[in-house]
């Protein structure tokens, strides 16, 4: 199975009522466990790659090789799309297209609204030419997910006029409404826009994305399921896992020194953490025909 881009799976899980997981890469261990996971739940996966992850992986050819290697390694047929997250340029973005990732996000929400939609457009533009699909984000979503902060102060949820705009002026193929979810941990209740999710998902027609998928209550991640969310963000939650069984493996084997012995539990647990989530997603089983 080679890799191929977000548009059919994204649409097919619309038109499902179900949500594709990203679940972004952060090694090589999170890379076999997303992919072993996906798998063994027979669903259509996003690996995610953050801007801030490019160079601690050895850059984004290193990336792109290591997964097709591993996708090769383990026989994956189900589909895969490698996706940039949080992509901040429109250079970083075509470097990732060249380098054979088949999805890129162009973030420019810190711009005013034309200056976002002139980028979002050349970005989507050059994606589609090479088969890739794009995702973009309005508003602001806050929090913190590996390098990128934004302040509570700097929060602003996407206005829908604007929304149907971006959609009509530059061709993505889904679309990241900041409505009150947030990168990394919560802290209280969130409170997500669900009125205007289901009001931009209506006057758009595209899949929605949402950011912050870790934490959110499991009845909020079916309501925005419901309402047209088709991709759901995932990494604090994985990270978690993986931390928590490290930290515990090591304080109780504190002479180990060979890093298969922690590694390897923490892999599986990533593993479970992901089947977890595509469980909850309801997509497991949906792996066929989500070819493009």
């Amino acid at each position: 199975m080679k890799l191929v881009s977000m548009t059919s799976m994204l649409r097919q899980a619309l038109e499902g009522g179900y949500a594709v997981g990203q679940f972004n890469l952060n090694n090589l261990e999170f890379t076999q466990a997303i992919l072993l996971a996906a798998e063994e739940e027979k669903t259509p996966v996003i690996l995610g790659v953050s801007e801030a992850y490019i160079p601690y992986m050895g850059g984004l050819p290193c990336i792109a090789g290591m997964v097709r290697s591993l996708m090769e390694h383990y026989g994956t047929t189900v589909p895969v799309a490698l996706h940039l997250d949080h992509g901040s340029s429109y250079e970083v973005c075509l470097r990732a297209l060249h380098a054979g990732f088949t999805s890129v996000m162009i973030d420019a929400s810190h711009h005013e609204l034309d200056r976002n939609i002139d980028i979002t457009a050349r970005v989507t533009e050059a994606a589609h030419a090479l088969g890739a699909s794009v995702e973009a984000e309005l508003g602001r979503i806050t929090g913190r997910e590996d390098d990128l902060v934004v302040d509570e102060a700097e929060a602003m949820y996407a206005v829908t006029e604007e929304c149907v705009r971006m959609v009509r002026e530059t061709g993505i193929d889904c679309l990241a409404p900041a409505l009150g979810s947030v990168h990394g941990p919560y802290r209280g209740q969130p409170k997500l826009g669900f009125e205007r999710m289901g009001e931009i998902r209506r006057l758009t027609g595209l899949p929605l994305v949402l950011h912050g998928g870790s934490g959110l209550p499991e009845e909020e991640i079916r309501q925005a399921i419901s309402l047209g969310t088709a991709k759901i963000n995932v990494n604090t939650d994985n990270q978690a896992a993986c931390t928590a069984v490290i930290r515990a493996y090591l304080a109780e084997h504190p002479e180990a020194y060979d890093p298969r012995s922690y590694l390897i539990p923490a892999r599986q647990a990533i593993q479970s953490a992901v089947q977890d989530k595509i469980r909850l997603f309801q997509s497991s089983g949906k792996a066929g025909g989500s070819l493009s």
